[in-house]
């Protein structure tokens, strides 16, 4: 469950961004979290109010902004969407790093990303 890992990380944080800038209360924190990284958000969202518990982030709302997957193949010059594996046994469709157009294997150029986007706080 690297959700709780996530979570830690982020909360680790914003708890040192708070204490750095004598902040007391957190209000909510937005994060950018890409396609690729395969984060059940509701996962994420519960670790992250068990961590919060009784810091100045207790109670804040953690919003969640997907980044989408984008692929580049490096043998037939395609960018954009990559191709989607829509037969798996899942609750989504899971992204592959196969070319949509020639079926060869393509990077990420996008969708890898975790980050706080911003915070909001009471001063």
């Amino acid at each position: 469950m690297h959700e709780f890992s996530i979570a830690s990380s982020i909360v680790e944080s914003v708890l040192e961004f708070a204490a750095k800038n004598k902040i007391e209360k957190i209000l909510e924190v937005r994060l950018l979290v890409g396609e690729l990284m395969a984060v059940e958000w509701e996962q994420l969202r519960f670790c992250y109010g068990a961590i919060t518990r009784e810091t100045a982030m207790e109670n804040s709302s953690l919003e969640i902004e997907q980044v989408e997957a984008a692929v580049s193949c490096p043998y037939c010059s395609y960018r954009g969407r990559p191709k989607y594996w829509e037969d798996a046994l899942a609750a989504f469709p899971i992204v592959t790093l196969q070319c949509p157009q020639c079926g060869m294997a393509a990077e990420s150029t996008q969708g890898k990303e975790c980050a706080i986007k911003t915070i909001r706080y009471m001063a």
